[in-house]
């Protein structure tokens, strides 16, 4: 729950700065004609729409399961998080490059240059508040894992979204700023273009890295291992059961996992003894875990759940 506050602080931060920043961007590139900054407009108008579709996601995915999805809505969040990634590919990136291109192609000179340079300065002081806060809540989140690692291994999209968006916007008001300055020290206006263009393209590797840890989770990741070998020791401690074969889990949301655990129990068992295992067996883990939200236990044999699993997988036998 206090990792959940803090991305939901981070997004609000996020929220408040780009809805300020690109109104200024805005009229500042009104006033100055300058096509880079129409492009980091068009990058924070963008980053705004994402924070509200990452709230609307949060909300929708903490819906209770229901008939028509015994399992929940946890998963909306990672496909609302692939949206994000594509509007900003689509509509950042995209228009970006666009404007770009255009303003190489036929080059006009940058007016009210000191207007530019008061708004990107005002960005970047907004931008660097939201960043600083979606940098604290994701370096708590990630706990002692490096920066990178922790956004492959994280399962809460919402935590390095907003970092990257951020991160992306910080550098973005640089090219910005550079672009300005070469076009209007040099007199030539090309510059401004060429400023567009490599925003768009910092947009476009932004997008992509999002899209791909997004996707992932959108398929259906399998939870952190240790929870997997968290599951095995809890059920091998438990009397009656002779072998744990194997635990199957998916992660369906942050904080929602669902597990499937193949069992072999003792021959004597009769079905209610396996049965109250299989009742303690839940409880325990429940109280370990609580993200777990499902749990499907099958009594099978080592032989039988390799067969399956080779079966699964694709694998041939040993003894081929």
């Amino acid at each position: 729950m206090k990792k959940a506050n803090s991305s939901k602080t981070a997004i609000y931060a996020a929220l408040i700065g780009n809805l300020l920043v690109a109104v200024t961007k805005f009229i500042a590139a009104a006033l100055s004609g300058s096509s880079s900054m129409l492009s980091e407009g068009v990058h924070s108008l963008v980053d705004t729409v994402n924070e509200l579709l990452l709230l609307y996601g949060m909300r929708r995915s903490a819906r209770t399961p229901d008939a028509a999805h015994p399992l929940g809505y946890g998963r909306e969040l990672y496909f609302w998080s692939f949206i994000v990634a594509v509007l900003l590919f689509a509509l950042g990136a995209g228009v970006s490059i666009y404007q770009g291109v255009a303003r190489v192609r036929t080059p006009s000179p940058v007016t009210d240059v000191i207007v530019v340079y008061i708004v990107l300065a005002l960005s970047f002081v907004f931008e660097g508040v939201s960043w600083r806060v979606s940098q604290k809540a994701f370096r708590a989140a990630k706990g002692d894992l490096g920066y990178w690692e922790a956004v492959r291994k994280s399962k809460a999209p919402p935590s390095f979204i907003v970092l990257f968006e951020d991160s992306a916007a910080l550098i973005g008001i640089v090219i910005a700023a550079a672009g300005t300055y070469a076009a209007d020290s040099l007199q030539m206006p090309v510059f401004d273009g060429i400023a567009s263009i490599l925003i768009g393209a910092v947009l476009a590797a932004t997008s992509a890295a999002l899209a791909r840890e997004s996707k992932g989770l959108l398929i259906g990741e399998r939870a952190d291992p240790q929870i997997a070998a968290s599951i095995e020791a809890l059920a091998r401690d438990e009397p009656g059961v002779a072998a744990v074969n194997g635990v199957i889990t998916v992660q369906l949301a942050p904080a929602q996992i669902v597990a499937a655990l193949s069992l072999e129990f003792e021959d004597e068992l009769r079905t209610p003894q396996i049965e109250e295992a299989v009742a303690r067996i839940e409880e325990r883990l429940r109280a370990q875990h609580p993200q777990i939200v499902a749990l499907f236990v099958k009594p099978q044999t080592p032989g039988g759940y390799e067969r399956i699993r080779r079966s699964r997988y694709g694998l041939r036998s040993s003894g081929h």
